[in-house]
């Protein structure tokens, strides 16, 4: 009996399981699968251009790639020589001493045909850089119609003497900035002796030269005697020379290539200590030999200095020669002309020397 009533409930289960079915299939909620791509619709549906273009010859797809690129480089032409990129304002900045009315005059000039989109801005600012007071020039686009231009100046180092007379202002490279104003500022002294020519060995040359200047500057504004010299020459580093100034205008002093500092204070000291003493012979250059310190004059005399010590000492002998120059002294085994005469002969010699300005002294 119980077996019964179970197989009874299972049919029950059965039969409302399916009921179930058929009522959720009657209101209309059963899904179908969509249509695969696979098919003969979905395969029309999807026959696109691309598809098409690969029919399409190899030589009619150049052909369009050629007159694409055309259209594109016309298209880019006529926009960058609109009107609306025609240059109208140069802003520039960093021009002290050099005139902004000549920077932006040549910037118009450069980019009139151009304007501003296709202006060679790279020519332009070396252009810019050639001017006499420019360093460097760098030119940037403002779009649509300005440019922009920052100018870096050559700054003025001192000024040359140059070999027609003018005195002009020249920056450490030597690069000459225009002639000295009456207004300007006048400079510890005045050099002589750069390279004019304009290549690049001469500007190395000339930038040596004023390295060295500056060496010379600072040693003899430390010691004080810059006000001394009027012009030095750096023609040879190796041979540097000072003209003094003020009474001596008329002395050059023979440094050498080293120690100009020091050497030019020995100089001075000696030139000094001895000038008052030279009977009205007017002295004319004052040569350093190492140790040595030779003072010439205008009669031919010269005058040296055999002292050991750096500084002279107020023992130190000084003697004077009669009026040779260098090339003779080193004539027959150094000594003297006269040397070998009888001792009359050269007290009548010292005697006709005194008689002409030409003396010999000896102090302790």
């Amino acid at each position: 009996m119980e077996q019964q009533i179970e197989t009874q409930d299972m049919r029950e289960q059965v039969i409302a399981s399916r009921g179930s079915r058929r009522a959720t299939t009657s209101k209309g909620f059963v899904q179908r699968p969509a249509r695969r791509d696979g098919s003969a619709a979905g395969r029309v549906r999807n026959f696109s251009f691309r598809a098409l273009f690969g029919y399409v010859p190899f030589a009619l797809k150049g052909i369009l790639a050629i007159l694409t690129i055309i259209m594109l480089v016309v298209g880019y032409r006529a926009a960058a020589s609109a009107s609306m990129f025609q240059v109208r304002g140069i802003d520039v900045t960093g021009a002290s001493r050099t005139s902004a009315e000549e920077i932006e005059g040549l910037a118009r000039r450069a980019v009139a045909h151009t304007g501003v989109w296709r202006a060679d801005l790279s020519a332009l600012s070396v252009e810019l850089g050639r001017l006499p007071g420019v360093r460097r020039a760098i030119v940037t686009r403002v779009l649509p119609d300005r440019l922009r231009v920052r100018i870096t100046e050559r700054v003025p180092l001192a000024v040359l003497r140059s070999s027609s007379g003018h005195l002009v202002w020249v920056d450490e490279e030597g690069v000459v900035l225009g002639e000295m104003k009456p207004a300007d500022r006048l400079p510890p002294f005045f050099i002589r002796g750069l390279t004019e020519d304009g290549n690049d060995e001469a500007r190395a040359d000339n930038a040596a030269r004023l390295q060295k200047y500056q060496e010379v500057v600072r040693a003899w504004e430390t010691l004080g005697l810059a006000e001394r010299v009027s012009e030095v020459n750096l023609i040879d580093l190796r041979d540097v020379r000072a003209q003094l100034a003020g009474n001596d205008s008329q002395i050059e002093v023979r440094l050498g290539g080293r120690d100009l500092g020091n050497h030019l204070k020995l100089a001075l000291e000696v030139l000094d200590r001895y000038k008052q003493s030279m009977n009205g012979a007017a002295i004319t250059y004052v040569d350093l030999q190492g140790d040595r310190v030779i003072l010439g004059t205008s009669s031919g005399n010269k005058i040296s200095n055999n002292s050991d010590a750096i500084v002279p000492e107020s023992n130190s002998n000084v003697e004077a020669t009669s009026a040779l120059d260098r090339n003779a002294n080193k004539k027959g085994n150094g000594s003297l002309p006269g040397a070998d005469r009888p001792k009359a002969d050269r007290s009548n010699s010292r005697r006709e020397d005194k008689s002409t300005n030409s003396q010999s002294l000896r102090t302790r």
